[in-house]
């Protein structure tokens, strides 16, 4: 994965124009519009970068991840696409890490440290791209990545790029941790699009890295340089030192705007589209079998069962699509309304959309999230002295206050158009003694993969997949919850879900001889989607 220096287009151009006229008699001069490779770059306009481009278009609500998840599946490919898992080449995150190195280099250069505020968010933003990448392909360029010098950067074992990450993410503590101290209340700069202050920062940075602890499940006991469990129940341990989330208001939220970033019904082009996209069938099945009131908020009654007669209280009255149906037998279920719908108030009308103020907020890494990975951590043995219960129903009331849902509070409940079909009214008691965790057991462990799976409903990106992936095993060949698959509509050669994407397309192009060595040394020699990675075997 080939990364260039860090240097504008517009100088790539002016250069290129110096050398077609160079033979022109005169003095040539520079655009003095565009600036040097080695000039200064304010470090919070690099910042601002970052943040703002943290999140791909595929992550977001109603994207492609949402279908790949199975929150939300298309009925009718020309607004909504298909279903298929067409894991090819995958995007890569170098230019996350492009701007990483960049603020890097311009914090060093301009405060003369390297134990400014910027260096510690280019170390987090540095092991984000890493992993980002790595955990969709497997092995990556990532120590030499970045280095002007080196164009064809050897890979790194994805064992490697996880140890380098999580060492990144430490030293960014470290650095966050006296000038958190100093103005924890205060933003950390006003270039960060999500206004977090310092304090908030070091949260999300520790938050994070739990994490990616918790990915590596797979690995704890067979990789013990990585002292995975160790390094989990330190930072629970030691808050003093390692601060974590406390509530939904240290999220990171991704913010939407009517001007510049609508939301992504908007943006997406799907208006006013609704009725081609039917819930998924993996999270009415974990919702509407215990009850939850999540999805009076986020959903529609199914047509069908309104019709024969149920209240639209009545959680039978919610039917979830099935992803190992084609779509256009879906198209032609949803058309007789045997499905439910997305919630057309809170995701399509206008003018709300435009801004998402409906909707519940995107969470890119959350409060919810970090709960049920500690739950995890403990139910597995990684931490002792704390309750596992206490963290899985702190999770769970986490996701319900996103959604501003109440025990006792009346419900409207609409249609498909956001005509009013009738109320509920929200049960917290009866929908919590169902989920009620069932001890550091493997049922508990399912529970919580479960009401991961639920919270994290149209948020976190790809993460719902990497959980799920991880998820699966010979007692769960469908994972936690069970996803579809197996029939026609999962659109791969064995209708199974894939294990991971492919390369980016310009890999064997622009760096072969390493590329095609890291192929053959994790895969047998093909870029196979069917094959685990290392994080997964």
């Amino acid at each position: 994965m080939k990364l260039k220096s860090f240097t504008p287009f517009a100088l790539l151009l002016t250069i290129g124009m110096v050398s077609i006229t160079g033979c022109q008699k005169g003095d040539l001069v520079n655009n003095p519009n565009v600036a040097a490779s080695t000039a200064v770059v304010p470090a919070s306009l690099i910042l601002n970068h970052l943040t703002a481009k943290l999140i791909r278009n595929d992550e977001q609500p109603f994207s492609t991840d949402s279908k790949y998840e199975q929150y939300i599946l298309a009925n009718y490919t020309y607004y909504f696409g298909n279903n298929n898992y067409a894991f090819g080449n995958t995007e890569d995150s170098y230019d996350i890490l492009k701007y990483a190195i960049a603020l890097q280099a311009q914090s060093t250069t301009q405060l003369g440290n390297t134990t400014n505020k910027y260096y510690a968010l280019s170390q987090f933003f540095k092991a984000y791209a890493g992993i980002w990448l790595s955990q969709r392909v497997g092995d990556i360029p990532f120590s030499q990545a970045g280095n002007a010098s080196v164009l064809t950067p050897a890979y790194d074992t994805q064992h490697d790029v996880y140890k380098n990450a999580l060492a990144m993410l430490d030293n960014a503590n470290t650095i966050l941790a006296p000038l958190a101290a100093a103005n924890g209340s205060k933003v950390l700069d006003a270039g960060d699009v999500y206004g977090l202050t310092y304090l908030q920062w070091q949260k999300v940075i520790n938050t994070y890295t739990l994490r990616v602890l918790i990915s590596l499940s797979k690995r704890a006991t067979d990789n013990a340089d990585l002292n995975i469990p160790a390094k989990f129940a330190n930072i629970i341990n030691n808050p003093a030192t390692y601060p974590i989330m406390t509530s939904n208001a240290d999220n990171l939220v991704y913010k939407y705007n009517q001007t510049f970033n609508p939301y992504a019904t908007v943006n997406l082009g799907l208006q006013p589209y609704d009725n081609f996209g039917s819930m998924g069938l993996p999270y009415v099945t974990a919702t509407t079998t215990n009850q939850d009131p999540r999805i009076y908020v986020v959903s529609t009654p199914a047509p069908q069962q309104i019709a024969a007669g149920k209240l639209p209280s009545d959680f039978t009255a919610y039917v979830g699509a099935d992803d190992n149906v084609t779509v256009s037998v879906l198209l032609s279920n949803a058309a007789a309304g045997q499905y439910s719908y997305a919630n057309y108030l809170r995701y399509f009308s206008l003018p709300a959309a435009y801004s998402g103020a409906n909707a519940e907020p995107f969470v890119f890494i959350g409060y919810s999230e970090m709960c049920f990975n500690i739950a995890e951590a403990i139910n597995r043995g990684w931490i002792t002295g704390q309750s596992s219960t206490t963290w899985y129903n702190s999770g769970i009331n986490a996701s319900l206050a996103l959604y501003g849902i109440s025990n006792g509070q009346t419900l409207n409940i609409t249609d498909l158009t956001g005509k009013t079909l009738g109320t509920a009214t929200v049960n917290i008691p009866q929908f919590m003694a169902n989920v009620a965790y069932a001890g550091d057991n493997a049922n508990g462990l399912a529970q919580i993969f479960t009401q991961r799976y639920v919270a994290m409903f149209l948020n976190s990106g790809f993460e719902s997949f990497y959980q799920w992936r991880r998820s699966v095993s010979s007692t769960y060949p469908n994972g936690i919850p069970a996803w579809s698959q197996g029939g026609p509509g999962i659109g791969t050669a064995n209708n199974l879900i894939p294990r991971r994407w492919l390369y980016p397309a310009n890999e064997a192009a622009y760096n072969p001889t390493n590329y095609n060595a890291a192929i053959t040394s994790q895969f047998g020699g093909t870029d196979d989607i069917t094959k685990d990675t290392w994080l997964t075997k």
